[in-house]
């Protein structure tokens, strides 16, 4: 089984394990406006697991090529528990996210094509605007293994090399617009 159907089965099955318990004030839906900033659309869900614990699962896609067929498209996983220490949905919080990623492109000289796998820790802060709506601000640190072959970018199926890196640092940054159920 692929590392990417492996991935996705995981997610599916943490969904639906906690979508039957799903009530009022315990469901929301979020995209990241960072994220947009970028053009880079995106989603997440986020359920109560319990009073002060929720898990959160995000994902976003860039397709996009640029002027000159300069391109960082990638599609991006990100799940992540997080306990509050107020209720679910208000105020501080702290959480552990995982990541995993297929990215292809660049701006340079150079063309990457590969993936990344890792965690981190966060922190982040939920303001109440309405009863339904909600905005989020989130920063997290943490750990990254990537997986790439670098190539020119001039189209040249036999001229890449492949590399690896480890990277610690700046996993997640969000400020984001909540609809919560």
């Amino acid at each position: 089984m692929t590392r990417m159907k492996r991935l996705s089965l995981i997610l599916f099955l943490l969904l639906a394990s906690f979508s039957c318990s799903l009530q009022a004030q315990d469901f929301a839906l979020k995209t990241n406006g960072l994220y947009w900033l970028t053009t880079t659309p995106n989603v997440g869900m986020e359920f109560a697991l319990s009073r002060k614990v929720t898990m959160d699962l995000s994902a976003a896609y860039n397709p996009w090529t640029f002027k000159d067929d300069k391109k960082m498209r990638f599609w991006l996983a990100q799940p992540e528990v997080k306990y509050w220490f107020c209720e679910k949905f208000e105020g501080h919080f702290i959480g552990v996210h995982l990541h995993g990623a297929q990215y292809f492109g660049g701006f340079s000289d150079k063309r990457y094509d590969g993936y990344l796998a890792g965690g981190g820790f966060t922190y982040g802060y939920d303001w109440i605007l309405s009863p339904h709506w909600n905005l989020e601000a989130a920063i997290g640190v943490g750990y990254a293994r990537l997986w790439y072959k670098e190539s020119p970018r001039i189209p040249c199926v036999k001229c890449y090399e492949n590399k690896h890196k480890n990277y610690f640092g700046p996993t997640k940054a969000a400020i984001s617009l909540i609809y919560i159920f």
